[in-house]
């Protein structure tokens, strides 16, 4: 399997939804917008740009599987697509700018190759397996911050399971008051393509789905960093929390999620 090819051809795929979701986001209205569960929100771009890139992607791995936020009912195969057609739908239709399309491939149980298109800055990341990661054509690595105190943090709040709500926000305290900050963009896909850009040191939050992570995993990973859940484990695409960092910072880091679990548990 060509994963390289496979990569390009997916990068072409992205880009094209993402010239969608940008023509889009002119016409869409507030009567377009439907809640699919508390602060859940999609609209016809979202289902509309997953069947595009669904439809490509099929021609790419003509018996690919799908993983995909819109359609959840679709089998997984010996090779899925882990799709999500526009990951910050909140931030689109409220016309912040900044939101995503992530596609990663997984075989069996690993994923074998990741893109993320940020849209507005027109940017793509992508990446596959044993092989660098790459912003436009141009290698990207992870920053090389010693320590929690000189790092710049991203994360995202949940919208739906507020019950490690205190925890979470103890961290988010300890953090405030020991690091450079912490960052709220709205994309976990942005998220962890900026850790692998170095533009972020770390990242992590938990409630996610595997559609906001598979694709930005193996950037972080294959640009030189480390990711993990809360626990220092490899459950985090299905797993619903992550860790991804630069390799310096990681167990400093994931030491303040093992007293947070500990305390909990």
């Amino acid at each position: 399997m060509d994963l390289q090819n496979i990569t390009r051809q997916t990068c072409q795929i992205a880009v094209m939804a993402g010239q969608f979701l940008r023509n889009e986001i002119r016409k869409i209205k507030s009567s377009d917008v439907e809640l699919k569960s508390f602060n859940n929100f999609v609209t016809y771009v979202d289902r509309e740009s997953e069947t595009m890139i669904m439809d490509r992607l099929s021609k790419v791995l003509p018996d690919s599987g799908f993983i995909a936020e819109e359609s959840p009912s679709l089998g997984r195969g010996e090779l899925t697509w882990i799709i999500d057609p526009l990951d910050g739908t909140t931030n689109y239709i409220h016309g912040v700018p900044l939101y995503c399309v992530s596609i990663g491939l997984m075989q069996d149980n690993r994923v074998v190759a990741g893109v993320v298109y940020e849209v507005n800055l027109d940017e793509c990341f992508y990446t596959w397996e044993n092989a660098p990661a790459y912003k436009n054509n141009e290698e990207i690595r992870v920053s090389a911050t010693p320590n929690i105190a000189g790092s710049l943090f991203a994360t995202g709040f949940p919208y739906h399971d507020y019950g490690k709500m205190e925890d979470y926000l103890d961290i988010f305290r300890h953090l405030m008051q020991h690091s450079r900050g912490i960052r709220r963009l709205g994309s976990a896909a942005a998220d962890l393509a900026y850790v692998a850009a170095g533009r972020y040191d770390g990242f992590y939050e938990y409630g996610l789905s595997p559609w906001d992570v598979a694709a930005g995993e193996l950037l972080v990973r294959n640009a030189g960093g480390r990711v993990s859940d809360f626990s220092g484990g490899e459950n985090y695409i299905f797993g619903k929390e992550i860790i991804a960092t630069n390799s310096s910072i990681h167990d400093e880091f994931k030491n303040l999620f093992t007293l947070w679990k500990n305390v909990s548990d």
